[in-house]
C-alpha cells in the first residue's frame, strides 16, 4: 500500500504559476512510475505528466513547455511546476503512483486559475 499526499494547490491569476508537491510513503518509491493527473468539473480524469526512477518525463500535448515534472528519490517526492498557467488548468490534481499492475492515487489537490 502507498499514501500519497499533495500539497502546492491554490488560486492563481492567469500567467501565474504554482508548485504542487506529493509525498509518497513507500520504501520502494523507486521502483514507482510517478504521475500527475487532472479532472475539471464534467470531464474526465486526464494525464498530465509522468516521470520514470531515471527521469524520463512524459507530457500531454497541452502542458508541454509550460509544465515540468520532477522527482527527488531521496525525499520520495514528485513535483509539478506548473508556468504560464491559464483557466483551462483548472482543475483537481491527483498525484499517482503506479507500478506493474498496481496504482495509487492521492487525495487530489485544486487548481484554480482565474482572475
Amino acid at each position: 500500500q502507498v499514501q500519497l499526499v499533495e500539497s502546492g494547490g491554490g488560486l492563481v491569476q492567469p500567467g501565474g504559476s504554482l508548485r504542487l508537491s506529493c509525498a509518497a510513503s513507500t520504501s520502494v518509491f523507486s521502483s514507482y512510475v510517478m504521475g500527475w493527473y487532472r479532472q475539471a468539473p464534467g470531464k474526465q480524469r486526464e494525464l498530465v505528466a509522468t516521470i520514470t526512477y531515471g527521469g524520463s518525463s512524459n507530457y500531454a500535448d497541452s502542458v508541454k513547455g509550460r509544465f515540468t515534472i520532477t522527482r527527488d528519490n531521496a525525499m520520495k517526492r514528485v513535483y509539478l511546476q506548473m508556468n504560464s498557467l491559464k483557466p483551462e488548468d483548472t482543475a483537481v490534481y491527483y498525484c499517482n503512483a503506479r507500478r506493474l499492475v498496481s496504482t495509487y492515487w492521492g487525495q487530489g489537490t485544486q487548481v484554480t486559475v482565474s482572475s
